[in-house]
């Protein structure tokens, strides 16, 4: 996938996995875009460490956008135990 493709999958992620997990989230756009991106990286490592597959085949696959999504849930949760730990 190019890097439009990374860009365009990590903001549909973030926002479906902000929309999964619904509250007050500092941050805008950008951030949701990161958390996205990150996501559907550590969606796809996991997903080859712990299922030996290649979660990341292309953008049109059901299993890119699900390890995108499970990524992005993951470093929300993280995201949020973090900025509550700072306050």
């Amino acid at each position: 996938m190019g890097i439009l493709a990374w860009i365009l999958l990590g903001l549909l992620a973030g926002i479906i996995a902000k929309m999964l997990m619904p509250g007050k989230d500092p941050g805008g756009i950008i951030i949701t875009i990161l958390i996205g991106i990150a996501g559907g990286l550590l969606g796809g490592w996991l997903g080859k460490v712990i299922f030996g597959v290649d979660s990341i085949d292309g953008f049109f696959e059901l299993s890119t956008w699900i390890a995108a999504i499970v990524g992005s849930l993951i470093l929300l949760i993280v995201f949020r135990l973090f900025r509550r730990a700072a306050r």
